[in-house]
């Protein structure tokens, strides 16, 4: 078990360097086409549209593979002054909820991205299948959370920073 932890860990440490060099690439882009239209008067689309497929790319990158469960933005006045029972049922609820949702919608997101192959984006000629298919490793990655999740929530299991049946941090029990 512990060597599973460590792999998982050397991946995520991964999955924040690939999300770096996204950023990176995406900055880069971003002061080239400024320098290209305010010094020099060219036209830069091709930095423009590289800048925002890296946007994309990092946005649906990091809350698949970077951002942990206790990182996530959440509401939750709710289930902050709630007990932990009434949280491990809600965890329960919400997770059920997700994974239908994106398992359900997963079939027409791949039918969609595997179409769009007939398209390419103006300036860099990349196919729009190549470009979207971020979203299916996001929407597999979200299941596979949430699967956990549920399954963490079921065997009450929870684990620090109150997301998955503990108390949450912020709790009034």
């Amino acid at each position: 078990m512990e060597s599973m932890k460590t792999g998982l860990e050397w991946l995520h440490r991964r999955a924040e360097n690939v999300a770096a060099l996204m950023l990176a690439v995406m900055f880069g882009s971003f002061i080239l086409q400024v320098v290209y239209r305010y010094v020099f008067n060219w036209h830069s689309g091709w930095a423009s549209e590289l800048t925002i497929v890296m946007w994309l790319w990092v946005v649906l990158w990091g809350a698949a593979f970077v951002t942990r469960e206790d990182e996530e933005i959440r509401f939750d006045v709710i289930y902050g002054v709630v007990g932990p029972k009434v949280r491990r049922i809600m965890t329960m609820l919400a997770a059920l909820a997700l994974i239908f949702l994106y398992g359900w919608s997963l079939p027409a997101v791949w039918d969609y991205v595997t179409f769009m192959k007939i398209q390419e984006t103006s300036y860099l000629d990349i196919r729009y299948d190549y470009l979207y298919s971020i979203y299916i490793l996001f929407a597999v990655a979200i299941l596979v959370r949430y699967v956990w999740l549920l399954w963490d929530a079921v065997t009450n299991r929870g684990t620090p920073g109150g997301h998955r049946g503990d108390a949450a941090p912020n709790a009034v029990e």
